[in-house]
């Protein structure tokens, strides 16, 4: 696996979006995101909007991801290889 980004809770949310999650609320900093599939499955994150996330919380939200995102699509994002 290639070396984890540096990344930010607001860029963490624009590369959800390409994958069509919404946010539908935030409390303090936390925001949810949501998407609805066809069966009207619906599959939530939430996603601390921090300046500078921890790597740990980054990869968990990597993990977290991978449940609803092929890790193939979503390596590019998280990973500088």
């Amino acid at each position: 696996m290639g070396r984890l980004r540096t990344l930010s809770g607001d860029a963490v949310v624009a590369i959800l979006r390409e994958f069509d999650f919404v946010p539908v609320s935030q409390r303090g900093s936390h925001m949810k995101l949501r998407r609805v599939m066809g069966q009207g499955q619906a599959q939530s994150l939430t996603v601390p909007r921090h300046r500078e996330l921890d790597r740990g919380t980054l990869q968990a939200l990597f993990r977290q991801a991978c449940r609803f995102i092929p890790e193939a699509e979503l390596r590019r994002w998280f990973f500088a290889d």
